[in-house]
Protein backbone atom coordinates (compact mmCIF):
# COMPACT_ATOMS: atom_id res chain seq x y z
CA UNK A 1 0.00 0.00 0.00
CA UNK A 2 2.51 2.31 0.77
CA UNK A 3 4.91 1.46 -2.01
CA UNK A 4 1.69 2.08 -4.17
CA UNK A 5 1.19 5.87 -2.86
CA UNK A 6 4.67 6.65 -3.22
CA UNK A 7 5.01 5.46 -6.48
CA UNK A 8 2.20 7.12 -7.25
CA UNK A 9 3.75 10.47 -6.08
CA UNK A 10 6.74 10.35 -7.97
CA UNK A 11 4.86 9.82 -10.83
CA UNK A 12 3.05 13.09 -10.71
CA UNK A 13 6.43 15.09 -9.46
CA UNK A 14 8.72 15.21 -12.25
CA UNK A 15 5.95 15.24 -14.95
CA UNK A 16 6.46 17.97 -17.63
CA UNK A 17 4.34 17.32 -20.35
CA UNK A 18 1.33 19.62 -20.79
CA UNK A 19 -1.70 19.58 -18.89
CA UNK A 20 -4.53 21.39 -19.83
CA UNK A 21 -5.59 22.94 -16.73
CA UNK A 22 -8.20 26.00 -17.81
CA UNK A 23 -8.83 29.01 -15.38
CA UNK A 24 -11.77 30.82 -14.35
CA UNK A 25 -12.37 34.18 -15.49
CA UNK A 26 -11.71 35.74 -11.85
CA UNK A 27 -7.75 33.87 -12.10
CA UNK A 28 -7.50 35.37 -15.64
CA UNK A 29 -8.38 38.68 -14.53
CA UNK A 30 -5.80 38.57 -11.14
CA UNK A 31 -3.46 36.98 -14.01
CA UNK A 32 -4.20 39.72 -16.36
CA UNK A 33 -3.72 42.30 -13.59
CA UNK A 34 -0.87 41.18 -12.50
CA UNK A 35 0.61 41.88 -16.40
CA UNK A 36 -0.45 45.16 -16.89
CA UNK A 37 1.23 46.05 -13.10
CA UNK A 38 4.23 44.59 -14.52
CA UNK A 39 4.22 46.69 -17.91
CA UNK A 40 2.95 49.90 -16.56
CA UNK A 41 6.27 50.04 -14.19
CA UNK A 42 8.12 48.82 -17.38
CA UNK A 43 9.24 45.50 -16.06
CA UNK A 44 8.47 43.29 -18.76
CA UNK A 45 11.66 41.83 -19.91
CA UNK A 46 12.80 41.17 -16.46
CA UNK A 47 9.65 39.80 -15.39
CA UNK A 48 9.69 37.37 -18.37
CA UNK A 49 13.42 36.12 -18.01
CA UNK A 50 12.62 35.31 -14.40
CA UNK A 51 9.78 33.61 -14.59
CA UNK A 52 11.17 31.15 -17.44
CA UNK A 53 14.00 30.61 -15.27
CA UNK A 54 12.02 29.69 -12.29
CA UNK A 55 9.58 27.43 -14.70
CA UNK A 56 10.28 24.49 -12.53
CA UNK A 57 9.72 25.85 -9.31
CA UNK A 58 6.84 27.53 -9.07
CA UNK A 59 4.81 25.26 -6.86
CA UNK A 60 7.89 26.18 -4.28
CA UNK A 61 7.02 29.94 -5.12
CA UNK A 62 3.42 29.15 -4.30
CA UNK A 63 4.19 27.99 -0.95
CA UNK A 64 6.64 30.80 -0.83
CA UNK A 65 4.11 33.18 -0.91
CA UNK A 66 1.96 31.10 1.42
CA UNK A 67 4.61 31.47 4.01
CA UNK A 68 5.27 35.32 3.67
CA UNK A 69 1.77 36.24 3.71
CA UNK A 70 1.32 38.04 7.05
CA UNK A 71 4.11 40.27 5.96
CA UNK A 72 3.01 40.70 2.05
CA UNK A 73 -0.58 41.52 3.46
CA UNK A 74 0.66 44.69 4.95
CA UNK A 75 1.30 45.82 1.25
CA UNK A 76 -1.55 44.34 -1.05
CA UNK A 77 -4.92 42.86 -0.76
CA UNK A 78 -4.57 39.29 1.10
CA UNK A 79 -7.42 38.01 -0.50
CA UNK A 80 -5.56 38.22 -3.90
CA UNK A 81 -2.24 37.74 -2.23
CA UNK A 82 -3.74 34.02 -1.59
CA UNK A 83 -5.57 33.58 -5.24
CA UNK A 84 -1.81 34.18 -6.44
CA UNK A 85 -0.53 32.17 -3.94
CA UNK A 86 -3.16 29.66 -5.40
CA UNK A 87 -2.87 29.77 -8.96
CA UNK A 88 1.12 29.73 -8.92
CA UNK A 89 0.88 26.14 -7.85
CA UNK A 90 -0.35 25.20 -10.91
CA UNK A 91 2.16 23.87 -13.83
CA UNK A 92 0.93 26.55 -16.38
CA UNK A 93 0.64 29.55 -14.36
CA UNK A 94 3.70 30.51 -15.46
CA UNK A 95 3.47 30.09 -18.82
CA UNK A 96 -0.18 31.97 -18.92
CA UNK A 97 1.34 35.03 -17.23
CA UNK A 98 4.14 34.96 -19.55
CA UNK A 99 1.98 35.22 -22.42
CA UNK A 100 0.05 37.80 -20.79
CA UNK A 101 2.77 40.27 -20.45
CA UNK A 102 4.15 39.38 -23.75
CA UNK A 103 0.77 40.25 -25.04
CA UNK A 104 0.53 43.38 -23.35
CA UNK A 105 3.84 44.82 -23.83
CA UNK A 106 2.94 44.35 -27.85
CA UNK A 107 -0.64 46.16 -27.18
CA UNK A 108 -2.64 43.03 -27.47
CA UNK A 109 -5.25 41.56 -25.31
CA UNK A 110 -5.27 37.93 -23.92
CA UNK A 111 -6.95 35.35 -26.78
CA UNK A 112 -7.58 32.86 -24.88
CA UNK A 113 -5.33 30.43 -26.98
Amino acid sequence: MRWRKLTTSLRHAFFSGSTTEIFNPQEMALLEKIAGIIRRRGMATPAIIFLESIGPLNFIGGQLLHFLSPILELAGNPLELKEIARILERREALEVLIRLIEEKEQGKEWTGS
